[in-house]
């Protein structure tokens, strides 16, 4: 085997690529930070039970697990960067109001997600902690919109669901609670001949509404129809009014209702979304509300985020990152030292041209140049 291969679904990520991943990463950044979303950098590795705690089993089986010698217990290199920033607000900042926190970082899966997908992500993304009401899940939202807005990402689809509904229909019947996860994983996929062989021994109300979630997908007039189709469980009509407070006060984006949308990781607990654009299968940003992980680490606090992998944003991303640039002589001049000093400290990039290399500037568009003219140097447009 050639020492040079990399393990399948795994790649490098190469200059203009990186740029460009780069760039969009710091404006997406930028504006976690004016809306006041302070940044946390959690470790690449934890105990395993730290890493999954409350996280479902979905997360369990994407995570590579090892041993620590120091210690001789099971480490996970993270794969979800979610619950990592829930323990934090639990256990180390322990604040009582609304905290904000946002992150940038790598994570490994052990399988990809899906035939041409890297296992090796950079998750970016913003959690609000503290604040039980919607308004909290309207801002996240309108928030990953904006973040998708400066990705160049204009013609977005967001759909929404609610994890309540299935919750309530499993806790309304002890049968269905013993199928949960399956039914989970199911409902996620849209396996339909596969609820209805998992429904088939239920009670008729559970299997009805089972059934009839992945076919409740449209515009808000699904909601009236769920509402007929459904049972009355207090835990369904809350979700139902959940989704419906939303109608309307989001924008920038085409709103549609997909109640058997499960996808993303079994921790939500509230309303979750996924953004769509054309011609990308997958949702590029998912997220919702997630309070019961916080409970899993000895602090219940209200939670709701949303993520998305920077590398697949940036591959679908119209931006533009390819650098202007300023070409400068190979010259020993003081004078020539400051000048690119300045103009380098300035922001602008500037690149010294070495002897026999003055035209190896692939990567950058040198659209200017830096010359001498009467003592002084000065950037002049590239002829």
């Amino acid at each position: 085997m050639s020492t040079w291969l990399l393990p399948e679904n795994i790649a490098d990520v190469l200059p203009s690529e990186a740029r460009k991943i780069e760039e969009l990463r710091r404006r997406l950044l930028d504006r976690f930070r004016a809306y006041g979303y302070e940044m946390v950098m959690p470790p690449m590795l934890e105990y395993l039970e730290s890493l999954l705690t409350g996280s479902g089993r979905d997360l369990n089986l994407r995570t590579f697990k090892l041993v620590d010698q120091l210690s001789g217990r099971t480490l996970g290199l993270r794969a979800d960067i979610t619950p990592q920033v829930a323990r934090i607000d639990a256990h180390l900042l322990n604040r009582q109001g609304v905290t904000r926190l946002c992150y940038a970082g790598n994570v490994l899966h052990t399988r990809p997600r899906g035939l041409h997908a890297t296992r090796e992500q950079i998750q970016i993304g913003a959690e609000m902690y503290g604040h039980a009401g919607l308004e909290a899940d309207l801002e996240i939202q309108q928030l990953m919109l904006d973040a998708l807005r400066l990705a160049g990402l204009t013609k977005v689809r967001l759909d929404l669901s609610h994890a309540g509904v299935l919750a309530a229909l499993i806790e309304a019947d002890p049968a269905a609670a013993a199928l949960g996860d399956a039914l989970f994983e199911v409902l996620a996929g849209k396996d339909v001949p596969r609820l209805a062989e998992l429904t088939a021994g239920l009670a008729a109300q559970t299997r009805d509404a089972l059934r009839a979630l992945p076919s409740l997908y449209g515009d808000a007039s699904v909601l009236d129809e769920a509402r007929k189709r459904l049972p009355a469980l207090p835990g369904v009509v809350r979700a139902l009014d959940d989704l419906a407070f939303l109608v309307g006060k989001i924008e920038g984006a085409e709103l549609m209702f997909d109640l058997a949308d499960l996808g993303g990781y079994a921790y939500h607990s509230g309303v979750m979304f996924s953004a769509y654009v054309d011609g990308v299968p997958n949702a590029v940003a998912r997220g919702g509300r997630y309070d019961k992980v916080g409970e899993a680490y000895g602090r219940a606090r209200a939670a709701t985020g949303f993520s998305l992998d920077l590398r697949e944003v940036a591959r679908i991303s119209p931006v533009e990152a390819r650098s202007s640039a300023i070409l400068a002589p190979s010259r020993h001049d003081a004078a020539l030292r400051a000048a690119v000093a300045a103009l380098r400290d300035r922001g602008e990039v500037v690149i010294q041209a070495l002897p026999g290399h003055e035209r190896d500037t692939d990567e950058f568009a040198c659209d200017r140049v830096l010359v001498e003219r009467d003592g002084v140097w000065v950037v002049e447009a590239h002829a």
